[in-house]
């Protein structure tokens, strides 16, 4: 075997591994239609874990496989390929919709409640909606149709992933955009996560309006410039 047929042949035997794998990441969905339903859908949330900018929901709704090379959950797909498969999938799925929930409801009413609100937000602005919904491991009460949440759902659902992708990729245009009203704290590199870039500047500038006040680390910054300021003023008045 030749050089360029030994080249060939692993990339049929890559091609064949990829396409085992987007089948079993398909199981979900196909017990769904199995069942009879026809639009299953497929929802996930990013930016739990930042300190700032808002969370964000994405929902797809399909009708068949989303058999997309790359397909997986958007925390293992490199960022140069996120991009391009938010389009492809955009392009292949019946509908798709982002919701959001901002850095305020996020500090009134916390983190895991604002998820949900992003996520009822996404299923409300779709111009289609499922007759089956699957989730990461998240029961959306607002929906009437069935759901299934499923543990680890976008590293596990085709549907639940290219929600993710859509998802990750609509929230860092958000903060490359936060990025450039408040250039002193980095976001369009660490997109508000507690890098120690973020966490540097958080420490030396004290958070901005679009940090979450209700994440300790942020608490810890805005209590260390309330010293200072306690501190200027006792200075002050000696």
């Amino acid at each position: 075997m030749t050089a360029k047929e030994q080249a060939a042949h692993k990339r049929r035997l890559a091609h064949r591994r990829e396409h085992r794998r987007l089948l079993r990441l398909h199981r979900f969905e196909r017990d769904a239609h199995e069942r009879g339903f026809i639009l299953v859908g497929g929802i996930d949330e990013v930016g739990r874990g930042p300190l700032a900018g808002p969370v964000v929901a994405a929902c797809v709704v399909v009708d068949g496989p989303l058999l997309l090379r790359g397909l997986d959950d958007s925390k293992r797909v490199r960022p140069e390929l996120r991009t391009t498969l938010a389009a492809q999938i955009k392009q292949r799925v019946r509908a798709w919709a982002v919701g959001e929930a901002s850095v305020d409801e996020i500090n009134r009413i916390n983190i895991y409640w604002a998820s949900v609100l992003a996520m009822e937000r996404a299923l409300a602005a779709l111009p289609l909606s499922p007759e089956y919904l699957l989730t990461d491991a998240v029961r959306i009460r607002s929906f009437a149709g069935e759901q299934l949440p499923v543990v680890h759902g976008d590293a596990l659902c085709a549907t639940v992933a290219a929600a993710s992708i859509i998802a990750k990729v609509h929230r860092d245009a958000l903060l490359v955009d936060l990025g450039s009203r408040f250039p002193e704290y980095g976001f369009a590199e660490h997109k508000g996560y507690a890098t120690q870039q973020h966490i540097e500047a958080l420490m030396r500038l004290g958070p901005c309006t679009e940090h979450r006040h209700a994440f300790w680390r942020v608490q810890s910054a805005l209590s260390l410039f309330d010293a200072t300021a306690w501190d200027d003023g006792f200075e002050t008045m000696a």
